[in-house]
C-alpha cells in the first residue's frame, strides 16, 4: 500500500549529454538511494534560490567528474514515485537540459547516492533499468523502475517551512502561458491586491498541483483565470526568480523561490475573459493588441511576463 506515505515535492534539473560517438552520459543510483541500481541522467535537486541551469552544471560535476555547459532546455515534466522504505511519496518537477562537454575525467564515487558514471550507447541504455524520466528523455520505451503511488495524495498548494535563518522558505514550481488568438492579441491577467506584484499584468497560469503535469496544469489555470480554452504549441523556457522577503496574503515575510516554465498557447476561439476564481490572486483578465502591449510601461509587467513575451518575440 502507498496511500499512507507522507507526500513531498521537489524541483530537479538534469543533463542530456552526448559525446562525439553518440553515447549518452548516465549515472547509477547506489544502494544508499531510494531506487538502488537504477540508471538515470546526471542531475539532482535544485537548491533554494538556485538557477536550475547552475544545478545541472554542479550536479553533473559532482556525480561524474565532468564539466558541462548548458545549451538549451529540452523538456519539462513531472512524475510521482513511492518510496515505502522511507515512508514517503515524492512528486518531482524535472527540467531537462541539453549540455555540451567542457572537460574533466569520468569518475566513480564511493558511498554516495550515485556510485557509477558511464558513457553508453542507446542500445546499451535500453538494456539497463532506467528511471522513467530518463527513458523518456532518450526516446526509449517507458521503464518500470519507478514505483508509482496508487493514488495522488493531498498536498497544500502553498507550503512554507522555516529556513536555517529562521525566515520561512517556499520553493514553488509553476507553469505559465504566452497566450495569443487568431488576431495575434495577447492574453494577460492582473494581480490582485495583497499579492506580490499587485496591480501588474501577469501571464495566465500558476502553481501545479501534486501529481500534475505542467501542460495540464496550464490549460486548467487558463480556464480558471480567464475562461479560455487553449492548446499548447511549444515550450519557451524556464525562469528562476528569488524574492528573499516576499510579502503576500500570509502576512509575514517569506524567502520565496519560484521556478516557472512558460509555454506558447493558442486560443482558436477567443471569448470575453472571465475570472472564475474570484477572490484569488487574479482580479482581471484582458486581451491586448500588440500596440497596446508595447505601450505598457515596463513596471506594469511582472518579471516573468516581460521575459516570456520577449522570448515569444511579442515585444
Amino acid at each position: 500500500m502507498t496511500t499512507s506515505l507522507e507526500p513531498l515535492r521537489r524541483i530537479a534539473a538534469y543533463a542530456v549529454c552526448a559525446d562525439q560517438a553518440g553515447r549518452v552520459l548516465l549515472v547509477r543510483a547506489s544502494d544508499r538511494s531510494g531506487t538502488p541500481r537504477t540508471w538515470s541522467l546526471p542531475g539532482g535537486a535544485v537548491d533554494h534560490g538556485e538557477d536550475p541551469k547552475h544545478t545541472v552544471v554542479r550536479e553533473t560535476a559532482t556525480e561524474t567528474g565532468l564539466s558541462v555547459a548548458v545549451s538549451e532546455l529540452a523538456d519539462v515534466l513531472a512524475d510521482m514515485r513511492a518510496l515505502p522504505e522511507r515512508g514517503i511519496t515524492l512528486h518531482t518537477d524535472r527540467l531537462l537540459y541539453t549540455v555540451s562537454l567542457r572537460g574533466g575525467t569520468l569518475t566513480d564515487r564511493v558511498d554516495r547516492p550515485t556510485d557509477l558514471a558511464r558513457w553508453v550507447t542507446l542500445d546499451e541504455a535500453g538494456a539497463l533499468p532506467l528511471r522513467s524520466f530518463t527513458a523518456r528523455a532518450l526516446g526509449l520505451p517507458a521503464s518500470s523502475a519507478d514505483v508509482v503511488p496508487e493514488e495522488v495524495p493531498e498536498f497544500p498548494s502553498f507550503y512554507a517551512v522555516p529556513g536555517p535563518d529562521g525566515l520561512h522558505r517556499a520553493q514553488r514550481f509553476a507553469a505559465y502561458a504566452v497566450v495569443t488568438d487568431p488576431e495575434e492579441r495577447v492574453l494577460l491577467t492582473r494581480v490582485s491586491d495583497g499579492y506580490p506584484g499587485a496591480g501588474c499584468w501577469h501571464l495566465p497560469g500558476g502553481g501545479t498541483d501534486y501529481g500534475e503535469q505542467p501542460g495540464a496544469a496550464l490549460i486548467r489555470e487558463l480556464v480558471e483565470e480567464t475562461g479560455q480554452t487553449g492548446r499548447l504549441v511549444e515550450l519557451l523556457g524556464v525562469a528562476s526568480h528569488r524574492d528573499a522577503a516576499s510579502l503576500g496574503p500570509e502576512g509575514y515575510p517569506i524567502d520565496w523561490h519560484g521556478v516557472r516554465a512558460f509555454y506558447r498557447v493558442v486560443v482558436d476561439q477567443p471569448a470575453p475573459p472571465t475570472v472564475a476564481d474570484v477572490g484569488g490572486s487574479t482580479c482581471e483578465a484582458r486581451w491586448f493588441r500588440r500596440e497596446e502591449l508595447t505601450a505598457l510601461p515596463t513596471d506594469r509587467l511582472t518579471e516573468v511576463t516581460a521575459e516570456a513575451v520577449h522570448a515569444a518575440q511579442l515585444l
